[in-house]
């Protein structure tokens, strides 16, 4: 017997003793006349092969650490960016109103979280997405004014991304901490590692993030929840630097600390190299290719390589995963932070084949990371020769998620990523598997295709 679709039926005829090749099928989502009209469209085929090609020939090098207003000239006084699609204060969860009490706080805006509430509550507080300003910032993504931001430049097509610092785990900025702990920490970061690595990485004349990515995902990680090889790499081409252009022995001393004490540093300058070669790909009309995939903890947008800067919304989804001793899903916030930028570009989830250890944080089975990475060949243009998988022959990494593939097969993109707690302060209670939901998709779908035919 051959059964389609649900596994109720063929549980009922192999109780009986009879042998089921099982297939997997679901219903095609969103509007299936746009659906037939688009697959079939030889322009789009057309448009996303150049959209991707733009992305496998981005170069993303780390150029400078500079403070962000020195970068973003548009990010001043009382302005944060943020994770996800645009929100304003009433809207936003926890853990994002506790990175803005902290950033307020931070930036001498306020002396206290009442006073950082009432500023906020005031309207006197400009919040945009980090991405319209070519920036990205995992979980809450708070970028103020003055934190230390990575540069990182695409030496191929010469556009510039953005990304803060990464704090470590713990009470940090980005899960909604903000006492006195935090505050001096980011302090800290502005006036010795951000000036230190910025010396440093001039004196080198940048740091090839993208060879550092390659190496790395044959070292164990998938360059999202999994850092390790990736922040040693870094520490590897960076650490002669420091002490070359150091100020002092102390100085160089505690930066280098800090990174090792931190697994998770690469983190960020991986997120605005993603940053970079998704951009690569963006604004080709027609092209059914996602550039953009972020999340504010309320809600969860995608942007089209066709459909310009319009952002496509739904919810946040809430995370299924591993809790940390002492919590469980019902401390947990929703889905959030601009690091599904790391799937979009074809890193983290896409890449866990090459990463099986990451489930002991995640959550499930080496063959479930195999898994995952095999599925989303099915809704990706292409691979990624530079970025190979060794457990997969070496055969690159999926890359540019095709809106049309995931609602043919109902398929949507897998991400992983840590769970922050639904209150300010707390900070990470886990990490684990998660995926957007559909609707963002369909949108889109419907979107491109009026566009497409209505020129």
């Amino acid at each position: 017997m051959v059964n389609v679709g649900a596994d109720l039926f063929a549980d009922a005829i192999e109780a009986q003793g009879i042998a089921v090749t099982r297939v997997a099928w679901r219903p095609p989502a969103g509007d299936q006349l746009a659906l037939v009209t688009l697959l079939a469209d030889q322009k789009v085929e057309e448009a996303n092969k150049i959209a991707v090609e733009r992305m496998l020939s981005a170069h993303p090098v780390i150029v400078d650490v500079r403070p962000a207003h020195e970068v973003i000239p548009a990010l001043q006084k009382h302005k944060l960016l943020h994770a996800g699609p645009p929100i304003g204060w009433e809207r936003m969860c926890g853990p994002m109103r506790g990175a803005v009490i902290g950033a307020c706080i931070y930036e001498g805006w306020a002396r206290d979280e009442s006073e950082a509430v009432a500023l906020a509550e005031s309207g006197a507080l400009n919040f945009e997405p980090c991405h319209h300003y070519n920036a990205v910032g995992p979980m809450a993504g708070i970028t103020s004014p003055s934190m230390p931001v990575f540069v990182v430049e695409d030496k191929t097509h010469g556009n510039r991304t953005y990304s803060t610092l990464n704090e470590g785990l713990g009470k940090v900025l980005r899960f909604g901490a903000f006492g006195p702990e935090v505050i001096e920490r980011l302090r800290w970061m502005q006036e010795v590692p951000g000036p230190a690595l910025g010396r440093a990485i001039r004196a080198l004349g940048g740091i090839d993030v993208r060879a550092i990515i390659s190496q790395a995902l044959q070292m164990g990680d998938e360059c999202h929840n999994r850092n390790k090889a990736a922040t040693s790499l870094f520490v590897r081409q960076v650490g002669a630097a420091l002490v070359e252009t150091g100020s002092s022995r102390e100085e160089t001393a505690s930066v280098l600390r800090f990174i090792a004490g931190n697994d998770h540093f690469h983190l960020n300058p991986s997120m605005a190299a993603a940053k970079a070669i998704t951009l690569a790909g963006a604004h080709v009309p027609r092209s059914s290719v996602v550039v953009t995939m972020a999340r504010n903890g309320v809600d969860f947008g995608i942007r089209v390589s066709g459909l310009g800067d319009r952002w496509f919304i739904g919810p946040a989804q809430y995370i299924q995963g591993l809790y940390f001793a002492g919590f469980g899903p019902e401390d947990a916030n929703a889905d959030i932070g601009d690091s599904a930028i790391t799937e979009t570009s074809g890193v983290g989830a896409f890449a866990m084949a090459g990463a099986p250890a990451i489930v002991q944080f995640i959550g499930g089975s080496p063959s479930d990371a195999l898994r995952y990475t095999r599925e989303m060949y099915d809704i990706t243009v292409a691979s990624n020769p530079l970025f190979g998988i060794p457990s997969l022959d070496f055969q690159g990494v999926p890359t540019g998620i095709d809106i049309r593939q995931v609602c043919r097969l109902n398929m949507l993109p897998v991400i992983n990523t840590g769970i922050a707690h639904r209150l300010p302060g707390v900070g990470q209670v886990g990490a684990g598997v998660v995926y957007p939901p559909m609707e963002c998709f369909e949108k889109a779908l419907a979107a491109l295709k009026e566009d497409t035919y209505h020129e």
